[in-house]
């Protein structure tokens, strides 16, 4: 039997807490391989463990959560593990879609989605539009997505209007650019996770986690639970955030 996650009473994490949390889910072929079955095994496991913490979130105070499911280099890998990854979303979305709406999720995604089959695409849009309402949890998703091309394909956009007449060159400051981010209707991350013992970001969030505060952790995403979760946000509380200023 699955043990029951321990979750951190909500008065002890709203009021400091972070409002927004944005997890790299790394591990998930490591820890496939170290039960001897194949990487995807361990990509299915991981897309399981999601539903624990998008759960979690609202006892914990937090409203926002971001995760990152496949970069835009993720398409290097071999064919049979991409093919494997998007038949993996396509069974996700079309499975969740009735969880997440009754648990009061809204959903969004971000990336580039030119490159994604069409039935995946439509699978997004619905589950977009069957929670667009909600508001206990806003859960993005980051498919097909990078932080370099997410800021060139929003650079793009800019110049266009700067072309069209819509923006003044003299306006363009660092509140600009991110009206045309993917994540233009989301508060910036406050802490970003990153499980499996890598040190690194990867490319997530590049512009919106300039100010966020960082945890990286050995536990491999599928063994990630609620629990660590919960400790995270309680640890978050103990930062001194002084975005550049200097502590009194």
């Amino acid at each position: 039997m699955a043990k029951t996650p321990k979750i951190i009473p909500i008065e002890t994490v709203m009021t400091d807490g972070p409002q927004h949390v944005a997890i790299i889910m790394d591990g998930n072929g490591r820890w496939a391989q170290a039960r001897g079955r194949p990487r995807l095994f361990g990509h299915h496991a991981g897309a399981k463990r999601v539903r624990e913490v998008v759960e979690a979130c609202p006892d914990l105070g937090v409203k926002y959560l971001t995760i990152f499911a496949f970069s835009t280099e993720n398409w290097k890998r071999t064919q049979t593990e991409v093919a494997g990854l998007m038949s993996l979303f396509r069974l996700y979305i079309a499975k969740e879609t009735r969880a997440l709406a009754k648990h009061g999720t809204r959903v969004r995604f971000i990336g580039d989605r030119m490159r994604l089959d069409r039935k995946l695409i439509d699978l997004m849009d619905n589950l977009e539009k069957e929670t667009a309402k909600n508001d206990r949890v806003h859960l993005t998703i980051a498919l097909n997505y990078g932080g370099r091309d997410e800021v060139a394909r929003a650079t793009r956009r800019l110049a266009q209007d700067v072309a069209d007449g819509k923006l003044q060159p003299d306006n363009v400051d660092e509140e600009t650019l991110p009206r045309y981010l993917d994540t233009h209707v989301l508060p910036d991350p406050d802490l970003v996770i990153r499980t499996s013992g890598e040190a690194r970001i990867s490319g997530f969030l590049l512009w919106q986690s300039a100010y966020s505060e960082y945890e990286f952790i050995d536990t491999l995403w599928p063994d990630f639970t609620a629990e660590e979760l919960g400790e995270l946000v309680v640890n978050f509380r103990t930062r001194d955030r002084r975005f550049g200023a200097v502590a009194e």
